[in-house]
């Protein structure tokens, strides 16, 4: 059975986390996510996972309407308005590169077999704000044993879906597209690091990424690419499209690092979003809070040079 996100979804009818959390139901399949199906057709409830925050997740009202995804404009609520236009059914990734198995995969053979996890992770934005959203994805190290890593690969690029008669945001030159991200394969190799095909235990809404995109809880937020077409496993580090951009604003890494302000605004503190106009600013953590996991892939390294 296909699932289909409901966009008629009232948002008083959004359950809280307590009662929704043992009990939603996952998608995967044919452009999106097919219901995973037990014997006789019995749903798979989603695996709760221990690198998930006991935070409490924002409301998906605001997950779905507040928004950075500028193929579809600069607003904050553009994408929620403009991203209906986008076709996700069928849809592909090419993987290639230094890789045993490369192709053009369709989505579903992509989620065949995949561990299906729920993942609440914290989201930093470069911009200091912050929301706790509840993916519903796998590990991308799941993706890239299965297509087999070849030895000289020392990172993965990834590219977003290039189609400015359905995202109008790509119409102007604000960017130079498609929108382009990487990561060193150690990084796209840790458990943390999940490719994300839905939230609150639903497919995944088009303004927030449809139908497949990457989620790095302790790097900002412009790293976690939206709508994936490509994955390249390559030997020399890739370029970014916002290094590409303004280097001096955006590195490589982009880890959640306090002590190293941007350029324009400190990143000490963070709003989170669904606080209220008076709502204290946080405390900002060292890499989003999840430096237990991931500060032993940057020993040696200068994170203020190597941001």
């Amino acid at each position: 059975m296909r699932m289909r996100w409901k966009n008629d979804l009232g948002w008083s009818a959004v359950t809280p986390r307590q009662d929704w959390l043992n009990r939603r139901q996952l998608m995967a399949g044919a452009a999106g996510l097919a219901m995973l199906a037990g014997p006789a057709g019995a749903r798979i409830p989603a695996a709760a996972s221990a690198y998930s925050t006991d935070e409490a997740p924002n409301s998906l009202e605001d997950i779905t309407r507040y928004n950075n995804f500028y193929e579809f404009g600069l607003d904050k609520g553009d994408p929620a308005r403009n991203a209906r236009l986008l076709t996700t059914d069928p849809w592909s990734v090419q993987i290639d590169g230094l890789v045993d198995r490369p192709g053009s995969y369709d989505l579903a053979d992509l989620l065949k077999g995949a561990p299906i996890e729920e993942r609440i992770y914290r989201l930093r934005c470069v911009e200091a704000w912050s929301m706790v959203i509840p993916w519903i994805g796998f590990e991308l190290a799941h993706l890239l044993n299965r297509v087999g890593v070849q030895p000289g690969a020392r990172f993965v690029a990834f590219e977003t879906l290039v189609r400015p008669e359905e995202m109008p945001g790509q119409t102007g030159g604000l960017l130079d597209w498609p929108y382009r991200e990487g990561l060193r394969l150690d990084e796209a190799m840790h458990p943390l690091t999940i490719l994300a095909t839905g939230l609150y235990g639903e497919e995944m809404p088009k303004q927030n990424g449809a139908p497949i995109r990457l989620v790095v809880p302790w790097k900002y937020g412009f790293k976690s690419i939206k709508s994936i077409v490509r994955i390249s496993l390559v030997a020399d580090q890739p370029q970014t499209t916002w290094n590409m951009q303004a280097p001096r604003e955006y590195g490589f890494y982009s880890n959640v690092n306090p002590q190293v302000d941007h350029p324009r605004w400190s990143q000490a503190s963070e709003r989170r979003i669904g606080g209220g106009l008076f709502a204290p600013r946080i405390d900002t953590q060292m890499f989003n809070g999840y430096g237990e996991h991931v500060a032993g892939l940057y020993a040696g390294m200068d994170l203020a040079r190597d941001y």
